[in-house]
């Protein structure tokens, strides 16, 4: 995974925090000081908070989870459209709508609707309504898609939340943690670190900043997704492999035995055994008689 120095972070400007005026004591042990009435942040736990993000992204990746990218701010929407383009993750860049994961069954079938309008204009039906039945049609296609373009190929919930700013996307953090899906925040000095598991201490307001902190996320998220392409490459020919015949003799199922495998383990064959309950038969249906002929010849003499 790709790594991060101190200078990177600097230059970055991730170092500057809130007014202190602003400030949220919960945040103490992440700030190293403060300078013209401004928070300082420590970046020690901006590299520690960026590698258990790292870490934790890769294994999502790997097991094949989406990671949902939420950031609503105006200077911060490109940052996360460019990391869902590079990702291929669902996205949130406008409002975030009530409902999102709590109620997934109503979002997807607004996307189903979304398709409907898609299909409607394509096929020219739409030109069969008047023109305010037109324009009221386009309205609602144009709104969905605003409000829920970047989640259309979510099929299913995700396996982490990455937000920027927890404190203004409060909404996604609670539904997140309603549903029990881990969410890492990239989080300023006004912020709480206890509504997300992962903590990345840094300015959320800077372009540069956050540009610099989403880019490490999402290179993690391509290594896990390439390593998750390899790991499927290399158990396809083990289970070709296994799959072929082999050798070894398989279970007889209770079957009998052959004659010569049989005659070598000692056992008796078929023939022997059907022989031996011929003669078992006969001597018994001469027993009883034999006595009866030999007492008849008796009287008979007698």
């Amino acid at each position: 995974m790709e790594s991060v120095n101190v200078q990177d972070l600097i230059r970055a400007g991730v170092h500057f925090g809130c007014p202190v005026s602003r400030w949220n004591p919960k945040m103490a042990p992440y700030i190293h000081g403060r300078r013209n009435m401004i928070h300082v942040l420590d970046l020690r736990e901006t590299i520690r908070g960026l590698i258990r993000a790292q870490n934790f992204l890769f294994h999502v990746a790997s097991e094949g989870a989406d990671v949902l990218w939420v950031g609503t701010k105006r200077q911060i929407k490109g940052v996360i459209r460019e990391a869902g383009e590079r990702a291929g993750q669902p996205i949130v860049t406008e409002r975030w709508i009530g409902g999102t994961l709590t109620n997934f069954s109503v979002i997807r079938s607004r996307l189903r609707r979304l398709e409907d309008l898609e299909q409607m204009e394509e096929n020219g039906q739409m030109a069969q309504h008047s023109k305010k039945m037109v324009a009221t049609l386009r309205r609602e296609r144009r709104k969905i898609e605003r409000n829920l373009s970047g989640i259309r190929e979510m099929g299913s919930m995700p396996g982490a939340l990455v937000i920027v700013d927890p404190a203004r996307e409060h909404n996604a953090v609670k539904e997140a943690r309603k549903m029990g899906i881990p969410v890492i925040g990239i989080l300023d000095t006004d912020c709480d670190p206890g509504t997300v598991d992962i903590v990345i201490p840094g300015n959320d307001d800077a372009l540069k900043s956050v540009r610099l902190l989403v880019d490490r996320l999402v290179s993690a998220v391509e290594e896990g997704r390439a390593n998750r392409r390899e790991q499927a490459v290399d158990v396809m020919p083990s289970e070709r492999e296994s799959s072929t015949p082999g050798d070894e003799p398989r279970p007889t199922r209770n079957r009998p035995l052959p004659r010569r495998r049989a005659a070598e383990s000692g056992s008796p064959t078929p023939v022997a055994v059907e022989a031996s309950k011929d003669g078992a038969s006969e001597s018994g249906s001469s027993a009883p008689g034999g006595p009866a002929e030999g007492s008849a010849g008796d009287t008979s003499a007698s």
